[in-house]
């Protein structure tokens, strides 16, 4: 494996649409993995797409070029709907593939359609499958066909391929006789907070809702927990947090559907201390999800110490093991039951919440997970380099 004189790989990150941020989970982990691999002194470079925020300009943040180390580029993107992932992953593509790296790391399906740019430039090529996007319904006939080959050239030209859960491993090996390898994403633990700025913006307070944070798209089956919802008898509200992606259409489809009941709260968009107050003072976590890679936003909401309740798709109950509850997927009367059942007996919630975050953050951890990958690169992990990244990683990445 090439690297600088002091063993430092030099690695590219593309396929996300920019870091920080948290419009989606891709972003997150690619975050995370690439400000603790700088932490190990290696040099990652990470292609960010130009463009607005997918909740919409108003989050818009500053342009940078560093973020805890990690150098950040921004490529060429047409920012339109069906073009700005096709069009940065093939800008990043040949960026990687005429750039100084040992590794390009591709993250998602759709944008290893341009993978082969960067291995005929004879680069190391990994790639991590996030989910089975072509099987997400935002995408028509022509995304779907696109996200395919995207797969199906990871599968022909990646040096590796990085699957979040069993279900996707075997889903690999049985449509393409593809080995993969298994690392699941990571979680930090995190301290609970009082309820102050959603109390002030929203009206709730602790113990008083029932949480959904997550992406406004169909597949996380928000629709289904609004209906479910309404059913419930309980005084407790309905807290649905996050953004549209891509298209509008059906978050406002979702708020036509909560319109008659006024326990439904919309938050939009949220992150930074909302989001970790939503999080700690939730009666209770519902991802009721159709289809997930291995969804981040439960991570999360196990390490805030929440009792979470999940559709029963293997990747939710993976996740959640003997720490959570579950309700058999798309199904609204038994969405309903299980909820009424959690709102009338708050000693199981309490007995879950007690146990959750010690369960989760013993289980998952993104210091195991960076090492795994850097080792999947060719890295030397048993001699950890020190260096000037290094030390501004650790001085930077908690404030």
């Amino acid at each position: 494996m090439p690297a600088n004189k002091n063993g430092a790989l030099r690695i590219a990150m593309l396929g996300h649409k920019r870091i920080p941020s948290r419009e989606g989970g891709i972003e997150i982990v690619v975050g995370e993995l690439a400000g603790r691999m700088v932490s190990y002194g290696h040099l990652v470079t990470c292609y960010n797409r130009t463009g607005h925020h997918i909740s919409g300009a108003s989050y818009d943040e500053a342009t940078k070029k560093e973020y805890c180390g990690v150098r950040l580029k921004n490529v060429f993107t047409v920012d339109k709907k069906g073009l700005a992932a096709m069009t940065a992953s093939f800008s990043a593509a040949l960026c990687a593939a005429f750039g100084r790296y040992d590794v390009v790391h591709f993250h998602a399906e759709g944008p290893c359609a341009a993978l082969w740019i960067p291995k005929l430039f004879g680069k190391k090529c990994i790639v991590t499958i996030h989910g089975l996007d072509h099987q997400r319904e935002k995408w028509g006939e022509f995304a779907s066909w696109y996200i395919r080959t995207g797969e199906k050239t990871a599968v022909r030209f990646a040096d590796e391929i990085i699957v979040l859960s069993a279900g996707v491993q075997q889903y690999f090996r049985d449509t393409y006789n593809r080995d993969t390898i298994l690392i699941p994403n990571g979680i930090d633990r995190h301290t609970p907070k009082e309820a102050d700025l959603i109390t002030k913006q929203f009206g709730i307070k602790k113990g008083e809702y029932l949480l959904f944070l997550g992406r406004l798209v169909p597949e996380k089956g928000a629709q289904y927990l609004i209906e479910a919802f309404k059913s419930v008898q309980t005084d407790k509200k309905l807290v649905i947090a996050g953004g549209s992606s891509d298209s509008s259409e059906f978050e406002q489809k979702l708020r036509t559907l909560a319109a008659d009941d006024p326990r439904i709260i919309f938050t939009g968009f949220v992150q930074g201390q909302a989001m970790e107050e939503l999080y700690s003072n939730a009666y209770l976590y519902a991802l009721p999800s159709d289809l997930e890679g291995m969804p981040i936003s439960l991570l999360e909401a196990m390490s805030f110490g929440n009792c979470c309740l999940t559709s029963d798709i293997s990747e939710c109950t993976d996740v959640i093991g003997d720490y959570g509850l579950t309700f058999q997927k798309s199904d609204v009367s038994d969405l309903k039951e299980k909820l009424q059942s959690l709102c009338d007996d708050p000693q199981t919630v309490a007995r879950l919440k007690a146990q959750s975050a010690d369960y989760i953050c013993n289980r998952y951890n993104w210091n195991d997970v960076t090492i795994k990958t850097l080792q999947l690169y060719g890295a030397d992990i048993d001699d950890p380099i020190v260096s000037t990244e290094k030390k501004e990683y650790e001085s930077t990445v908690h404030q």
